[in-house]
Order: C-alpha cells, then sequence, then structure tokens
C-alpha cells in the first residue's frame, strides 16, 4: 500500500503564457492543481525535486502539496517531457478527497520465488511475453498499491498465460480493467520469431514499455496542450 507520505512544497505562480519558457531556463517547472471544480491553482517547482517525485509517486501515490496558505492531498494526472531534451516541462495534479475512492493506473511486475529472477518457463528456455503493463484500479488515495504482482512462477509451459484475475488484489482495491485480459503468455522462441518476421519485425515491438520520457508525437502535443490551458 502507499502509506509513506511524500510531501511536496511548491510555490505560487504568476507567470503564464509564453513567458514559461524563461521560467523553466532559471531551473523550475510550471504545474497547475485541479480541485473539484474550484479554480485551479498555478504552482511552480524546482526541476529536479518534481522529476523526483514523479518517478517516487508516478500517478498512483498521494502527495501532501503545500504551496503558499494553501494545503492538497493530490495525484499526479499528467507529466509533460521536452521530447529532444528529455526534461520535464510541466506537471498536473488532482486534488483529491483522502475518504473517497479514486481511479488509477498501477503497475504490473511478475513474483518469483525466492532465489529466482525469471519464471519456471523462462528458465526452461521459453519465452514469456508481458502483454499488459499497468491495470486501472479504484480505492482511496491511501490505499492505492505502488504495484500489484502476479505469480510468475504458474508460467511453465507454452501456451501457459495469466489474466488480470489472477493479479494478487489486497484488500480495499477494486480491479477495473477486464478480468479476462491477458498480462502474461508463454511462447515457443521459434514460433515467437516467425510470428516477428512475418509482421515484419512488429511482434515484440508493440509490446516495448513506453518510455517514461514521453519522447513521441504523443507527450508534443499533450505540453502544447497543457501550456495552452495552463496560459488561460
Amino acid at each position: 500500500m502507499s502509506q509513506d507520505t511524500i510531501n511536496l512544497d511548491l510555490q505560487p505562480r504568476k507567470t503564464i503564457g509564453k513567458r514559461l519558457n524563461h521560467l523553466r531556463k532559471t531551473g523550475l517547472v510550471p504545474a497547475v492543481i485541479h480541485d473539484h471544480g474550484k479554480p485551479s491553482t498555478h504552482v511552480q517547482g524546482d526541476a529536479v525535486t518534481l522529476l523526483k517525485i514523479w518517478r517516487q509517486a508516478g500517478k498512483h501515490h498521494a502527495i501532501s502539496i503545500t504551496t503558499g496558505d494553501h494545503q492538497f492531498t493530490a495525484l499526479i494526472k499528467d507529466a509533460t517531457f521536452d521530447p529532444k531534451k528529455h526534461q520535464l516541462t510541466h506537471m498536473v495534479f488532482n486534488a483529491v478527497n483522502l475518504n473517497q475512492q479514486v481511479e488509477a493506473d498501477i503497475p504490473l511486475r511478475p513474483h518469483y520465488s525466492e532465489g529466482n529472477d525469471s519464471s519456471p518457463a523462462e528458465r526452461s528456455g521459453l519465452i514469456v511475453l508481458a502483454q499488459l503493463e499497468s491495470v486501472e484500479v479504484k480505492a482511496t488515495p491511501s490505499s492505492l498499491p505502488d504495484y500489484l504482482e502476479y505469480d510468475a512462477e504458474k508460467l511453465i509451459n507454452v501456451g501457459d498465460h495469466l489474466t488480470v484475475a489472477d493479479i494478487l488484489i489486497p484488500e480495499g482495491v477494486e480491479v477495473m480493467t477486464e478480468l479476462e485480459h491477458a498480462i502474461a503468455t508463454v511462447y515457443e522462441p521459434s514460433a515467437l520469431a516467425a510470428a516477428n518476421d512475418a509482421a515484419g519485425g512488429d511482434a515484440e515491438a508493440d509490446q516495448t514499455p513506453e518510455d517514461e520520457t514521453e519522447g513521441s508525437d504523443q507527450a508534443q502535443a499533450s505540453e502544447n496542450t497543457s501550456a495552452t490551458a495552463d496560459s488561460k
């Protein structure tokens, strides 16, 4: 569970629009806090600190934010990065109520038996293809787990697979992703290679995790959207 408190001090911000580029050059990152239909709070923070918070909290760990005389408990809704420099350029927070359930994407990871770092299938030369990297859940902010696990020791033979229903779910957490959705499947290396060749090399490429720096056209579009919204 996300029991550890993450504290973040941010400064109120008056800089908006085109002047945000100058703000970034000083080592600061503009951000905004949305609060249940109330006027958004424009803030700024040290780039290094906010990057650390992003890596620590992701989009699923509640953060205690202090800015001026105001305090918020919030989740990170979006973090935008420069696609060329891979630098954090903007962050959006959503204020949450500790007593109300929220939805969040929680990372998935395999659980192995003690002393192992791979599944039985992989230890015997087979390939396990991960098909889902996170699941959407609903829980109160303090009950959101930092990650969810599935028992990879059940992946032994070709064709073995696990679904969302096989994930180990802690009490107080409701999974919103379809339970039938596959999360990992065992393949024979030769069969996977043949499928990869038939698909023009894209079979495994489709499974490549997105870089957390979001260095893509979508990330650039997200940055433009955030900057536009922030300038209002």
